[in-house]
């Protein structure tokens, strides 16, 4: 047995069928959990991963840098007039 991440709940499962990266899901909260270690057996929570690396990419970012680019090329060309 072992113990949700979330939420504390106890999660009956047979750890020898476990392996590294297999999902399960909480039944008390509703999380989505990742093994991540066997021995002992350990759970992360794969939707605070994902929330985080949907943080990290922000597309206005690229769209930002892109529009800098073309201001200073246009900048440059205006200098070089």
């Amino acid at each position: 047995m072992v113990n949700c991440p979330k939420c504390d709940a106890v999660i009956d499962v047979d750890e020898e069928e476990l392996d590294e990266g297999d999902p399960l899901t909480c039944e008390e909260c509703g999380a989505n959990l990742s093994v991540s270690g066997t021995s002992p057996l350990e759970l992360t929570l794969e939707d605070e991963e994902d929330e985080d690396e949907d943080e990290d990419f922000d597309e206005d970012e690229d769209f930002d840098e892109d529009e800098d680019v073309e201001e200073e090329e246009e900048e440059e060309e205006d200098e070089w007039k």
